[in-house]
Order: C-alpha cells, then sequence, then structure tokens
C-alpha cells in the first residue's frame, strides 16, 4: 500500500492535516515545507485570500472550489507551525470560531430576538468590542484591531468607521468634501514645493480623505479604485490597439494623437 493511499480513505479534513503534518515532519518532510514559518507563510495566505476574491468576481466556481482549497491549506499550515511549537492546533482554531460564532448569533442559536438588522449589526459591535477588551487588559482604543496587513485604502476606511462608532465624526458629507479641496490644495503646494517627504505625507492625507469621502456616500473605495483601474486598462488597450493598427510607436506618437485615441475609447466604453 502507497502512502498516498493510506491517506485517501480519511475523511477529508483528516487527510488534509496528515498530509500538512506529514510536510512538516522535521525528519521526512519537505526541506521547504520544514523551513516555513509565520512570517514567511503570511504573504501566501493574503495572496490566497486574494485569489478566492478574484474567482469570486470573474464568476468562475471552478476555480472558487480550487482557490478556497488553496486558502484552506493555508489554515491547516499556519495551525500545524502553532502545533509544532506547542500554541495551539488545528482543532483548537474549529473549536474557537465554532463558539464565538455561537455566541455573536444568539438570534440563532439562543432565544435573542432582535427588532432591526441595525439592532443586530449593534450587538455584534458589542460583542466585538468586549472581545478586544478582553485580549488586553490596557485601556482598548476604539481603533484597535484593525488589521495592518489589510489594503491601505480599505484599512484607513475600517479606521474611520471604529471612529464614527464613538461620535468622532462629521454628521454631514459637506464637510467631508470640503475637507478633502483642503487636503488638495495642501498636496498642491507640497508638489510644487518639490520636498519628497512633504508630497508623500500630503497624499496620504489626500487618500485619507477620499476613504472618508467614499464611506460618508456608502462606496467601497477599494471597490471603486478597482473598478476605475479596469477601466483604465481597457482604454489603454484600445489605444495600443490603435497604435498598432497605424502602425505607431506610443513613445514616439504625440500627445494630442494620444489623447484623440484616448477620447475613442471613452466613447466605445460609455
Amino acid at each position: 500500500m502507497t502512502a498516498e493511499s493510506s491517506i485517501l480513505p480519511l475523511p477529508h479534513m483528516s487527510a488534509l492535516l496528515v498530509v500538512m503534518a506529514r510536510l512538516r515532519d522535521p525528519d521526512s518532510g519537505c526541506p521547504w515545507d520544514i523551513a516555513q514559518s509565520f512570517e514567511t507563510i503570511a504573504p501566501y495566505t493574503i495572496e490566497e485570500a486574494y485569489e478566492v476574491a478574484d474567482a469570486i468576481e470573474r464568476g468562475d466556481n471552478q476555480a472558487l472550489r480550487e482557490e478556497l482549497g488553496d486558502l484552506l491549506l493555508q489554515v491547516v499550515f499556519h495551525a500545524q507551525m502553532a502545533e509544532d511549537q506547542g500554541l495551539f492546533a488545528f482543532e483548537d482554531v474549529a473549536l474557537g470560531i465554532t463558539n464565538k460564532m455561537v455566541e455573536r448569533h444568539p438570534h440563532v442559536f439562543g432565544d435573542t430576538t432582535f427588532d432591526s438588522e441595525e439592532a443586530q449589526r449593534a450587538h455584534w459591535e458589542s460583542l466585538k468590542q468586549r472581545e478586544r477588551e478582553q485580549k488586553s487588559a490596557e485601556t482598548v482604543s476604539a481603533v484597535e484591531g484593525v488589521a495592518l496587513a489589510l489594503p491601505a485604502l480599505t484599512r484607513a476606511e475600517k479606521i474611520q468607521k471604529r471612529a464614527a462608532r464613538v461620535g468622532f465624526d462629521w454628521p454631514q458629507v459637506a464637510p467631508v468634501i470640503d475637507k478633502l479641496e483642503e487636503e488638495l490644495d495642501e498636496f498642491r503646494q507640497a508638489a510644487l514645493g518639490g520636498n519628497e517627504i512633504d508630497i508623500e505625507d500630503e497624499l496620504g492625507d489626500l487618500l485619507f480623505s477620499v476613504a472618508n469621502v467614499a464611506r460618508h456616500m456608502k462606496v467601497d473605495p477599494e471597490q471603486a479604485l478597482k473598478k476605475a483601474t479596469a477601466k483604465f486598462e481597457r482604454r489603454f488597450r484600445h489605444v495600443e490597439k490603435a497604435l498598432l493598427a497605424n502602425k505607431l510607436n506610443m513613445s514616439d506618437t504625440a500627445v494630442d494623437v494620444l489623447d484623440q485615441y484616448w477620447e475613442e475609447a471613452k466613447r466605445d466604453d460609455s
């Protein structure tokens, strides 16, 4: 009987755990897997989560199944490394999230009722805040626990939402837009000044204000930027095709000609 045939009859989750343990076995495992740490694997975990999101956006269910498997492997990999160090095991991870979901849904697993979705959301946030407080003996900031590895726009929006929940926010969008215009002016002045540190600082403030406007307008800034980038990509490809059809090189083509092709792309894209 081969090693593979001895593993495959196991329940699927058990088989995956056995495979991961074998890969990390210090005597007979894979040298690459053995050498990994939480820090070296974290970028792959983030990448796999993005690939899941990409498969969903493309509507590719076959790819989604595969990418979810890759993401699950990341969870198992981290859990195995933790077990190797005597920290916790996969079973602890699964039990922890199971208990958390049951506790956070008393209207499903208990007798609690909510009058509205808003009341349910408020209860959810109060539970999360209590969990954050239990994790630290110090005074917990309202903005604590927002992952540093999140995309910058997403993290900015989440930080702003946390601050808004405790009353640190403008009640209307108008002053938020005013702030955006103020930050744009400050960025313009920094850009004219030419100091790279000031430019980066003011550009960061400008982007943070953009995220704040998006939050007030109930627009996902990450999704909005993703769509804008896709739109630019479509139009840029149109320009490339037009140049190729006319046997022109982009770097040698006058700006007004490029602009003409760009306007054509916009019309075709509308």
